[in-house]
């Protein structure tokens, strides 16, 4: 499935040495588990490896940005993830960067045509986006496209 790519200086901090990166990783993904059973995460060299069982490619695509959005994580690799149903990630959603500027509600005018469609946003990514005031430059997030 393969490697996704992040800002590996931004993000939420929740580890301070290497070596407890794979575990608190872990830990982060399994407190507010998109559906990713038996999942596990080893970090190395600032590539976090994901393993487990997804119900599906949104389980794992909001996985991956659980983990890519730490600091200390440049990318994220899936190739040791199984999805039910055999879907894959090429799925009807996008990924988009944060840029500096951007607003939830400038991002959804953009992408939609109506600002207060931004709700939309913050719920396909409630795990990585905890407040819609807090966003930053460099936070990957998932654009639904059905809406």
């Amino acid at each position: 499935m393969g490697l996704f790519d992040f800002v590996g200086d931004i993000g939420k901090k929740i580890f301070s040495k290497k070596e407890e990166a794979s575990a608190a990783v872990t830990n982060h993904i399994a407190e507010d588990n998109p559906g990713v059973e038996n999942v596990s995460v080893k970090v190395e060299d600032g590539v976090a490896t994901l393993e487990g069982n997804a119900v599906s490619a949104e389980a794992l695509e909001k996985a991956v940005l659980m983990a890519g959005n730490i600091i200390g994580i440049n990318s994220v690799n899936v190739d040791k993830v199984s999805v039910a149903n055999g879907e894959t990630l090429a799925g009807d959603d996008e990924f988009y960067v944060i840029q500096k500027g951007d607003t939830l509600w400038k991002i959804a005018e953009k992408t939609y045509g109506n600002g207060a469609k931004y709700t939309a946003i913050v719920n396909a990514n409630k795990e990585v986006i905890k407040d819609a005031d807090k966003i930053f430059p460099g936070q990957k997030i998932r654009l639904p496209k059905a809406l």
